[in-house]
């Protein structure tokens, strides 16, 4: 399947090849077709931008997605803005990974301390394996528990968007999420620092408690704070080592698409994957990045203008995504998947708090 093809099938809007015998003709009118598109999406997101900087704890990408799908229930965008919509939803968003990777470093390891790894790891696969367990117990489709999962037991929308591309997410399944993990990221900055006071959790067990518990880094932010500076500031370096662990996700999902591909050439003898698709060109990008970062090699006065490069990036692609999203097919799909994120954040708090116990950080 080539490219234009998937692009049009994870698509509400068509998106038509031009004829190969005119390829010299065809480059100034396909860029000219996504510029109403773009536009609109970066309106949208300028816009979300604005709104999560006068709410931090909404943030720019939840408000782009939530301004496009408002947007498309309203009146959804015609024909002539599809292109520029199609191209920010899956190649914006794949450029927001790259840029992404430029704020992960393996030195955070070190900083967090050896203590704290088994809290966080553990953490993420109990969030990982109930996140599939009653995923579909629920009834609820792959695609979107993997979203919620990963969004729980990583780092909120931006493990959403990272992980979206790799496993083909449909953007309906990517709203709700992203809209999931924002429910209950409100829900731990409102409830967490009493729960710690009740449980008497000092500053630091209550840092990573909030940086193991809490999804999105802004929500973090918010959750330790109240609890105190020195929460705060450990809260944070937990949160952002968690964060390192969407690239081996990212890696063992891109492997598991791509098998099932492979197994699904050979049942319809089409022709397998080349063994360089087995990791999306993104993907590459995105540990490159990364990589680049913990050698040193990105300068230290870089980071906060990739950072804020990054999350608008995600914005954009998320408030594309917004715009391509059927308000009636969210609804159809029930509550079933606010069940599943309601679930996964009680059994990562509990999971986080027991291994506390067990190791002796509580």
């Amino acid at each position: 399947m080539s490219e234009v093809e998937a692009m049009s099938e994870d698509l509400d809007y068509p998106v038509h090849p031009r004829p190969a015998a005119e390829p010299a003709r065809s480059s100034r009118p396909a860029v000219a077709s996504l510029v109403p598109g773009l536009a609109l999406v970066l309106a949208l997101a300028v816009a979300g931008t604005a709104v999560g900087r006068m709410f931090p704890l909404v943030g720019g990408p939840v408000a782009g997605i939530v301004l496009g799908v408002l947007l498309a229930a309203l009146k959804r965008p015609g024909a002539r803005w599809g292109p520029g919509i199609g191209f920010a939803s899956t190649w914006v968003l794949r450029v927001s990974v790259v840029v992404l990777g430029s704020q992960l470093s393996l030195a955070q390891m070190v900083q967090v301390g050896a203590g704290s790894i088994p809290v966080m790891t553990g953490s993420l696969v109990v969030c990982l394996a109930a996140a599939y367990g009653i995923g579909r117990w629920l009834g609820i489709v792959g695609d979107l528990r993997t979203l919620i999962g990963v969004g729980t037991g990583v780092c909120g929308a931006s493990a959403i968007a990272a992980t979206a591309p790799v496993i083909g997410a449909a953007g309906a399944e990517v709203a709700y999420a992203v809209s999931t993990i924002f429910l209950f990221n409100v829900a731990a900055v409102l409830t967490f620092p009493l729960l710690g006071h009740l449980l008497g959790m000092s500053q630091h067990s209550f840092g990573l408690f909030a940086g193991t518990a809490v999804n999105d880094t802004s929500s973090v932010v918010a959750a330790a704070t109240s609890y105190g500076r020195t929460a705060a500031d450990y809260a944070v370096v937990v949160k952002l080592t968690r964060s390192l662990m969407i690239i081996p996700i990212c890696l063992g999902l891109a492997w598991l698409v791509r098998r099932r591909d492979r197994e699904a050439a050979e049942a319809t003898a089409r022709p397998r994957p080349r063994v360089v698709e087995l990791v999306p060109v993104f993907l590459i990008g995105f540990l490159l990045m990364a990589t680049a970062n913990s050698l040193g090699f990105i300068p230290a006065a870089a980071h906060h203008g990739l950072g804020e490069l990054s999350v608008f990036l995600i914005t954009v692609a998320l408030s594309a995504t917004g715009l391509s999203t059927d308000l009636a097919a969210l609804r159809r799909t029930g509550p079933r998947p606010l069940v599943l994120g309601a679930c996964l954040w009680a059994v990562v708090s509990a999971t986080s708090l027991a291994l506390q116990f067990l190791t002796g950080s509580l």
